[in-house]
């Protein structure tokens, strides 16, 4: 039996590229995945998506990028996330007043960033986020975020679907297992965008900042 890889070669293997202007997107980094006591803790994942993320955040912001956050808001019955929240009890994290549903530890929002607020999987679904970055002029998306399996492919397929170029930072996103979180990576790559490294990222970034750069 061939490997995944050696099985879609040839069939799945374009390369879409970066846009001329991108935007960074940080897909749900809240507080739950970072408390082991909450049901959604995704451990060393979520860590190193978290610091990858932080320094991607500040290389778009000194190439003069546009950087959007996303967070998960839900009414107190969590009636607007409808059937997603009838069918994935940990979302009960997200409720009003809990501490779970807070950014995590370091990522702060800055003025001039757009904080898209969201009750379902992808960013795009039932907010403003596609026509905002239509008229801010953008072309593609950068996609970082939690988790790998959940939020980042639904906004990753939904970002293809609404017409933009769509890249997801592997080091930059996390889950909550390893097998999900590669299949994932596999699959989006596959089908609907670039997974790249944080290298390849930031080296964009620089160039389209006229040379600005961060190290990673």
């Amino acid at each position: 039996m061939t490997d995944a890889a050696e099985n879609y070669a040839g069939v799945y293997d374009r390369s879409v590229g970066f846009g001329a202007r991108p935007a960074l997107l940080l897909i749900d980094f809240a507080h739950a995945y970072y408390d082991e006591s909450c049901p959604l803790f995704a451990g060393e994942g979520a860590v190193t998506a978290l610091a990858a993320a932080l320094k991607l955040r500040a290389a778009a912001r000194a190439a003069g990028i546009p950087v959007i956050l996303t967070r998960v808001g839900l009414h107190p019955s969590g009636i607007d996330a409808g059937r997603f929240y009838e069918k994935a009890a940990p979302l009960e994290a997200f409720l009003p007043g809990r501490a779970t549903a807070e950014f995590a530890g370091g990522l702060v929002p800055e003025a001039d960033e757009l904080v898209i607020s969201k009750q379902y999987p992808s960013a795009f679904f039932g907010t403003s986020l596609a026509s905002t970055l239509t008229a801010m002029g953008c072309d593609s998306v950068i996609l970082t975020g939690l988790t790998t399996s959940g939020c980042v492919r639904a906004s990753c397929v939904d970002a293809m679907s609404h017409g933009f170029r769509t890249l997801v930072v592997r080091e930059a996103c996390g889950d909550r297992h390893a097998g999900p979180h590669e299949a994932n990576l596999f699959d989006m790559n596959a089908k609907y965008a670039d997974v790249i490294d944080m290298d390849a990222c930031l080296a964009e970034f620089a160039k389209l900042g006229g040379g600005v750069s961060v190290s990673a």
